[in-house]
Parts: structure tokens; C-alpha cells; sequence
């Protein structure tokens, strides 16, 4: 790859990240004080088995201690709960308080709608080369981790 085609995709990164609001981490739609982590950790914990800090921390790839601090203002607001797992008194398992589930389904559907927004702004061949490009590009980057 040339220089002028990486500083390119460079370029394109950084404008969608600013243009997707993604440089406003504090809070990520009117109305929802919530950080990007904070976020992500939202939509991660909204299943209907909880999870473990440590299987939060993985997901997220953020340190524990990161993921602790994290929970704790997160449980602060209401959004989750703490229990302990009755398999292993020594872990806790984290789930959303219908508070938390009602924030994530608000979030979520304001983000679907801008995505399909966006998608819909976009050709066949460009949504099929974005499909092929992007996945490539998470490939790339996973392989930094296991070097």
C-alpha cells in the first residue's frame, strides 16, 4: 500500500469517528449522560444470563480495575446490580435493572435509526465494499493483539 492511499483511509477514519459524535465520549445522545464505555457495557450486559466483571472486562477489553470503577458508577445510577454468584461466592454477576434495559433499548434504537440512515445514503456496491473492507480491517487490527 503507498503512502497517499494509507493517509487516505487515515482521513476517512477520522472523519467518521468526528462525524459519528464518537469524540464526545461523556455523553452519546441528548438526554443520556452516559460515557462510551458506559455505553458498550450497556449493550453488552443486556442479555438474560449476567456476567462476570472479569467476562465484562474481556468483552470490552478494558483492565478489571477499569471495569470495577465502571460498575460502581454504573450501579451509582442505577443502571445495574451486583450479585453474587451462587456458583462461586466470590465472584459477582452483573445485570441491568429494568432502569438499565429501558436506557439501552432507548440508546439503541436512536442509534439503529441513524445507522440505517446512513446506510441508506449509500450504493449497493458501496454498502457490499464496506461489508468486504471493514471485517478485513478488524482482522487486521485483532492481529496486533496475538503479536
Amino acid at each position: 500500500m503507498d503512502r497517499t492511499e494509507s493517509e487516505r483511509l487515515h482521513g476517512v477514519f477520522m472523519d467518521m469517528i468526528r462525524m459519528a459524535g464518537l469524540l464526545h465520549p461523556d455523553q452519546t445522545m441528548p438526554g443520556l449522560p452516559l460515557t462510551l464505555s458506559q455505553t458498550f457495557a450497556l449493550h453488552e450486559l443486556d442479555t438474560d444470563v449476567p456476567l462476570s466483571q472479569r467476562e465484562l472486562a474481556e468483552r470490552l477489553r478494558l483492565e478489571k480495575s477499569s471495569v470495577s470503577r465502571l460498575v460502581a458508577v454504573m450501579e451509582g445510577k442505577g443502571l445495574l446490580v451486583r450479585e453474587r454468584d451462587p456458583a462461586n461466592r466470590r465472584t459477582h454477576r452483573l445485570r441491568l435493572t429494568d432502569r438499565g434495559r429501558a436506557m439501552h433499548r432507548e440508546m439503541a434504537g436512536g442509534f439503529h435509526e441513524s445507522f440505517e440512515r446512513w446506510i441508506a445514503r449509500m450504493t449497493r456496491a458501496e454498502r457490499t465494499a464496506l461489508l468486504t473492507g471493514l471485517p478485513a480491517f478488524v482482522r487486521a487490527i485483532r492481529q496486533d493483539e496475538v503479536s
